[in-house]
């Protein structure tokens, strides 16, 4: 069977089954509504999807959630929350944007192969999203590095149309501990000197003890 994904100028291209259920699904919603989809496909062709998405403005944001979310499979998925409508005159003007969310390092083991996403984890993805739009009394959006950017579509586009949160939210902030770098590296270099002379002891010790059960019998 030949599954079809249609673009905004008709043309048709053969790939992945779930762009096809994904677009028509959206085209049946109202201008004023808006759409959520979990996905994990990344077939060929799919960026020419990406950028019509990007291109038309719909994207208002995306979610990259943890893996070993589902007993079904460990792949992580992303969520995807489109928009035919982000100047509403009820929320903050967010035309030309996207949020990015990386949630991937949210979540609990809670057996060996499985992960929960708990309450404070969902809080503090909701809690974003809604700052992000200008949702009455959910606080002041900020970026913060390592989790969540508003993109324009001129730095998806200089991305290549990537949606991959990770692309954008860039690395978390790591707190400056004061010490000074020549001085920290000189520090790390003497422990590393010391640990080679500790190990080179142990094993010089467990040699000589091999070798009086050797020699012992």
């Amino acid at each position: 069977m030949v599954f079809w994904r249609y673009c905004s100028d008709g043309q048709r291209v053969s790939g992945c089954p779930s762009n096809p259920w994904r677009q028509g699904a959206f085209s049946q919603f109202g201008f004023d509504r808006r759409w959520h989809v979990g996905g994990a496909s990344n077939q060929s062709g799919e960026g020419e999807i990406r950028q019509k998405l990007i291109e038309a403005d719909l994207v208002d944001c995306m979610v990259a959630l943890p893996g070993q979310l589902f007993y079904s499979t460990q792949i992580p998925v992303c969520l995807w929350f489109l928009a035919k409508n982000k100047h509403d005159g009820k929320r903050r003007d967010r035309r030309k944007h996207t949020l990015f969310i990386d949630a991937r390092k949210l979540g609990t083991l809670i057996d060996r192969v499985h992960r929960d996403l708990l309450e404070p984890d969902l809080q503090k993805i909701v809690s974003t999203y809604h700052a992000w739009r200008g949702e009455k009394g959910a606080g002041q959006y900020e970026d913060l590095a390592g989790f969540c950017k508003s993109a324009t579509t001129l730095e998806i586009a200089a991305h290549g149309h990537v949606l991959t949160p990770g692309r954008y939210v860039g690395a978390e902030a790591v707190e400056d501990d004061g010490e000074p770098f020549e001085e920290k590296m000189a520090r790390l270099v003497k422990e590393l000197d010391d640990q080679f002379a500790e190990s080179a002891k142990l094993e010089d010790q467990i040699k000589r003890n091999l070798e009086g059960l050797v020699f012992g019998h």
